[in-house]
């Protein structure tokens, strides 16, 4: 007999696949040839890994003339003996059905392997499959095969036997059945979780407690699979669609938590209807839902992990991305190569704070780019004028100097501030400081890491320019203190981003503006990632009615969609260039400026700051309800919000791990913060489903907690 305990512990036991091509318990037939096509198309390759080999071991077909019963009893039976011999060789079945009626059989064999242990049941189907001949109305016998293991009904079909204990069994995505198939399982106490329940839950917390059900008291569960559970738009090759079900990347991504789970016996997956199948899209999903619970690989599982390594093989590691391949963009969200959708709620820091693929600005990109795009400043343009008056009646400056990154835009503010101190304020050549505060992130470049308090972002790039010095951010007091004869300029971020969403006190820059009037010291405020609405103003500097020398702004001024960034100062500051002082070969360029400018009109007209503003405050009231050991801190500035993990008990990183499972997309920063900056075009709907999904995963990672503790 099967040694239960040897089998669960080898986790990585080969892969029998058992087919069972009947569909003469549906009321459509054509699921009887699912299990051969997907023999055919290499289904058990497909699922064999370096670690793991799995094969088809046999197609069980029913023979024969006789009633329906007693066929669906004959295939039940062989279906059971060759399930029952693989586990006792040791092998993981996994039984391919055509009707779900194959069910009777599958259980019954792994009933039959642990020797009548209790056996739980993750039943996931739409229909509860609990008719009995006497309740049936269309007298399929593939509504009647969980009744049938609870031992209810004919007793041909039941063998006079009931292989499943009600309280172990719990049945997922149920959301079309007949009154008296429900008042059956409730009466037997068996807890059915309907789609309405998933809906408001979330299917990863309803698994969760079904997991307990199936686990509590047994000797280990099986997964029984109808595809009908699925919803139709995803997986529309089965027999008997029903709409409004489980997502299909939902459910991949809620089963593949247990993979090597060890209290997993057998998996079964039923009703595969080759000839319903649109574009083979049902053909993927089983694919994705096998390779998901099995550990190994599916084409296009290999197909992302070729892209990342390619960009290992031939990129420089000079990132750690999460591990997910984006194909598409629309809105506030994002798709990976398996049609997976998620909630970007990093908006490329803040360089798509316009949403993906906005229409205004594809269509004006579209337009620009048939007609000119590129000319050098070597030569005027009939584009940049229009964006330079724009960006100056928006922000109160006299000028604006176009560039590309924001890198280059803070290197100008940089050269300019110098300048400025040699010709106007009168510091002796060579000698202008600039003062910069611990925590700052302006950019990598060379010269800028030398004013950076990150260690890795000087490690081994020396030597270094002088001219730097650091102070505490949020102190007045030191900036005071810290400025001297020779020093041209304070560069800040009103909001420090890449520090972890820092905010500084209230009145902290209104002083240091004040500051730096009074001493003749340039204000400069590095808005790269804090302006064009992203706090909820237009420049977050408005919040304390601060006007600088000079604002460098980016990434957002892009709208998504190109890199265009630019440096904007009071008139004294900007006529120290001189042609030949600085340049840049595509800054400005008629693309980049009719894209930047319909940018503009964009924020401006869809209010976008005021969106920023109240959904801001709402997102971050809501975070700060989250009550979990993990979270020390959560802060912010419109939608621009930090929540900091406790590094005792998890990294942000391992948060957006698990956020991503979820299907929202942010990034960490130093580990110890998660960053959450949607779009702004953003709904609130939109962000209480991020807020469900936060919600959960902190709630998984502090049950998680409480086991380890």
């Amino acid at each position: 007999m099967l040694s239960l305990r040897r089998f669960q512990n080898e986790r990585r036991r080969d892969i029998a696949i058992i087919g069972v091509a009947s569909g003469i318990g549906a009321p459509d037939t054509g699921c009887s040839d699912g299990p051969g096509v997907l023999k055919a198309i290499g289904i058990a390759e497909k699922l064999s890994s370096v670690e793991r080999h799995a094969r088809w071991t046999t197609t069980i077909s029913p023979a024969g003339d006789r009633d329906k019963i007693t066929v669906v009893v004959e295939c039940a039976a062989r279906t059971a003996s060759a399930v029952s011999s693989a586990m006792i060789l040791g092998d993981f079945p996994v039984v391919i059905g055509g009707d779900h009626s194959c069910a009777i059989g599958t259980w019954r064999g792994v009933s039959q392997a642990i020797a009548d242990e209790p056996l739980g049941m993750l039943w996931v189907d739409a229909h509860l499959d609990s008719h009995t001949l006497e309740t049936s109305h269309s007298g399929a016998l593939h509504g009647m095969p969980l009744a049938c293991l609870l031992g209810v009904g004919s007793k041909m079909l039941t063998n006079g036997r009931q292989v499943l204990r009600p309280h172990h069994v719990a049945v997922i995505g149920a959301r079309s059945f007949e009154p008296d198939e429900y008042a059956l399982l409730r009466g037997l106490g068996v807890r059915v979780f309907f789609m309405e329940e998933i809906a408001q839950r979330g299917l990863e917390d309803v698994l969760q407690e079904a997991l307990t059900i199936v686990q509590r008291g047994t000797a280990g569960f099986g997964i029984s699979l109808d595809l009908d559970a699925i919803d139709p738009n995803d997986a529309p090759g089965v027999s008997t669609p029903s709409p409004s079900g489980l997502r299909a990347t939902e459910l991949v991504s809620a089963l593949a938590r247990l993979r090597d789970h060890p209290g997993l016996l057998a998996l079964e997956i039923a009703e595969y209807d080759p000839y319903r199948d649109e574009d083979g899209k049902t053909l993927r999903v089983v694919t994705d839902l096998l390779a998901a619970v099995l550990g190994t690989r599916d084409l296009a599982t290999e197909s992302k992990m070729a892209m990342v390594a390619l960009e290992r093989r031939y990129g420089a590691h000079n990132y750690d991305p999460l591990p997910v391949v984006l194909v598409k963009g629309k809105g506030v969200y994002l798709w990976d190569e398996q049609g997976r959708r998620y909630l970007d709620m990093m908006s490329a820091y803040s360089a798509v704070s316009l949403g993906h693929a906005h229409p205004r600005i594809v269509e004006v990109l579209t337009r620009q780019a048939h007609e000119l795009a590129v000319t050098s400043r070597a030569f005027h343009n009939n584009r940049l004028p229009r964006l330079l008056q724009r960006l100056c009646e928006l922000t109160g400056f006299d000028q604006a100097l176009p560039v590309n990154t924001g890198l280059e835009a803070v290197e100008t503010a940089l050269k300019a501030a110098r300048k400025w101190a040699y010709q106007v304020k009168g510091v002796p050549a060579d000698c202008a400081e600039i003062i910069a505060c611990e925590g700052n992130f302006h950019g990598r470049s060379t010269t800028i890491i030398a004013m950076s308090s990150e260690p890795q972002y000087k490690d081994g790039f020396g030597p270094f320019a002088p001219g730097f010095q650091r102070i505490p951010y949020g102190d007045s007091v030191a900036l005071a203190r810290a400025i001297t004869p020779r020093t041209a300029a304070f560069l800040v971020e009103p909001v420090q981003g890449e520090a972890g969403i820092i905010v500084p006190p209230h009145g902290y820059l209104a002083e240091c503006a004040r500051i730096c009037r009074s001493r003749n010291v340039l204000l400069i405020c590095d808005e790269v990632q804090t302006g064009l609405g992203r706090t909820g103003k237009f420049l977050a500097c408005e919040h304390e009615d601060v006007h600088p020398d000079g604002v460098i702004l980016g990434k957002a001024l892009g709208g998504g969609m190109l890199p265009v960034s630019a440096f904007l100062a009071t008139h004294e500051v900007m006529q120290v260039f001189k042609p030949g002082d600085h340049g840049s070969t595509f800054g400005g360029n008629p693309l980049a400026a009719a894209v930047a400018l319909e940018a503009l009109s964009v924020i401006v007209e869809e209010r976008l700051a005021e969106r920023s503003a109240k959904l801001g405050r709402y997102l971050l009231s809501e975070l700060r309800c989250i009550r979990s050991p993990l979270i020390r801190d959560v802060r912010g500035l419109g939608l621009f919000i930090g929540v900091e993990i406790d590094p005792a008990h998890a990294t942000a990183r391992q948060v957006c791990d698990r956020l991503m499972a979820r299907g929202i997309l942010s990034k960490d920063t130093h580990g110890t913060v998660v960053r959450f900056a949607p779009p702004l075009i953003v709904t609130r709907e939109q962000l209480n489903w991020a807020l469900q999904q936060i919600r959960h995963v902190f709630s998984d990672l502090d049950r998680e907690l409480r086991w380890v503790a």
